[in-house]
């Protein structure tokens, strides 16, 4: 069961798995509402071995699907080297238990071409998984076109510039479950431990309150060098009466609520340069990161960090904690 990538032959090594039945199954029954009497798109599954196509097939009435749409990407160059007339994408549309159509596209199926375009407009709710080395695109794309979409990506996607934002203005999130196991091109059980669902679907967990234990002391919880914030290591270390800037890891995302914390950004954007205030040689060189000071004339740098701040802040409480 394949869920083929839309790369030609030279495609990146990460755009080749495949996802499995299994968790196709597993994410899509947390939204099965969501789905009632909507307009389906796989834009980057071939109908005939994606798990994708398969999930929506045999649940199409269970899920109260109005319509159902697969497309299939073909490696047009070389498929047109060999017959310069046949068109080989095609779209599959269902939209009941009797009525199923093969129907040719005009050009290779590439999500990107103006007749996949279309039926993208014509879509409620896309579900499929792109290829990662074009995943911003493919999500701008979908921004663009303002679509609700559950989809499979890379979790490092959060530290990307261009999907980010998109994250911070609560326009898309984390699902409920990571896949760990794709099937790669030599048909083989592959792990992977960088994967997630991305949505912008309704998430239940979103809602639920992240339960906060710890008290705020300044000597656990110093300041960065270079960014006016504390530094919490663990999301279960959120202190629970500290209303101000806090980096945290980007796992928090897991524990989001939007309703409880604001992000305001992200290290790799907000990092001051430490060459602007550290002798060169006390910390470690390169990347935009945050840094506390070790106490000895040397600076610890932390991984990306995102930043938040607490909402519902009580008036009566103070009103800053500076340390």
């Amino acid at each position: 069961m394949a869920n083929r990538s839309l790369q030609s032959a030279k495609t990146a090594k990460n755009d080749e798995f495949y996802t499995r039945f299994d968790d196709v199954q597993r994410e899509l029954n947390y939204y099965k509402e969501q789905f009632k009497n909507k307009v389906v798109y796989c834009n980057c599954d071939d109908p005939a071995e994606s798990a994708f196509a398969e999930f929506f097939k045999l649940n199409f009435d269970h899920f109260g699907l109005k319509k159902l749409v697969c497309t299939r990407y073909s490696k047009s160059d070389l498929f047109r080297q060999l017959d310069p007339v046949k068109k080989y994408g095609y779209r599959l549309e269902i939209t009941g238990r009797n009525s199923l159509q093969k129907i040719d596209l005009k050009g290779d199926g590439d999500f990107r071409s103006p007749e996949c375009i279309e039926l993208l407009k014509e879509s409620d709710i896309v579900c499929t998984n792109p290829p990662f080395s074009l995943f911003r695109e493919y999500i701008a794309q979908l921004m663009r076109h303002n679509k609700k979409f559950l989809i499979i990506g890379p979790i490092n996607a959060i530290t990307y510039k261009e999907i980010f934002p998109y994250i911070k203005d609560n326009k898309m999130w984390g699902g409920y479950v990571n896949p760990k196991e794709f099937i790669n091109p030599q048909n083989k059980i592959e792990k992977l431990g960088n994967v997630q669902w991305w949505t912008n679907l309704d998430v239940k967990k979103r809602h639920e309150e992240l339960p906060l234990y710890e008290k705020f002391v300044p000597e656990k919880y110093p300041k960065y060098i270079n960014y006016d914030a504390i530094s919490v290591d663990k999301t279960a270390e959120i202190p629970s009466d500290y209303f101000d800037a806090m980096g945290v890891p980007i796992s928090f995302l897991d524990k989001y609520n939007p309703d409880q914390f604001e992000i305001l950004g992200i290290s790799l954007e907000l990092a001051r340069p430490m060459s602007e205030l550290a002798p060169k040689g006390t910390y470690m060189q390169g990347g935009a990161r945050f840094y506390i000071a070790n106490g000895d004339g040397t600076f610890e740098r932390k991984f990306d960090r995102i930043v938040i701040k607490r909402k519902g802040k009580n008036e009566d409480s103070s009103q800053n904690h500076k340390g």
